[in-house]
């Protein structure tokens, strides 16, 4: 089994589910906060590597949603500089293993991890929250 670190949004309850389905398949977790990691440019950019920029982004992040980020009007290097300065707007979760980085639950190397799918399952990529956007964790700490 592998050693996974996953970088997650506190709090969120997709990444949970995403977490446990790891776990589940025998995987020892390194769980760390996207929000709160010190990214450069470059360490950052190595989690996306040759799919489209517009897929870097995490759809469900609030400026997204609102309009105010367009994410196939970006180039790779913009959409980096806007990740650094929110990390809210990076597709979750970020994991990295001895075979791989990657953005997101539904590519290499988190299907190798979790093996076959049954095809009944709840999906568990996509945002799980009832809220519209979800609670910011700032917010949540503060009450």
């Amino acid at each position: 089994m592998a050693t996974v670190t996953f970088y997650e949004k506190p709090g969120c309850a997709t990444n949970a589910r995403q977490k446990l389905a790891l776990s589940n398949a025998g995987h020892t977790l390194v769980v760390r906060s996207l929000l709160t990691e010190a990214w450069t440019a470059e360490r950052l950019r190595g989690f996306f590597g040759d799919t489209p920029v517009a897929a870097w982004f995490n759809p469900a992040a609030p400026k997204v949603k609102a309009g105010a980020v367009d994410p196939a009007a970006v180039d790779a290097d913009a959409a980096i500089a806007l990740m650094l300065a929110e990390p809210l707007l990076i597709r979750r979760p970020l994991v990295e293993t001895d075979s791989g980085r990657c953005a997101g639950f539904d590519r290499e190397p988190v299907l190798s991890l979790l093996g076959p799918s049954d095809p009944g399952a709840r999906p568990i990529e996509g945002c799980s929250s009832p809220h519209a956007p979800c609670p910011d964790p700032a917010e949540r700490k503060a009450s």
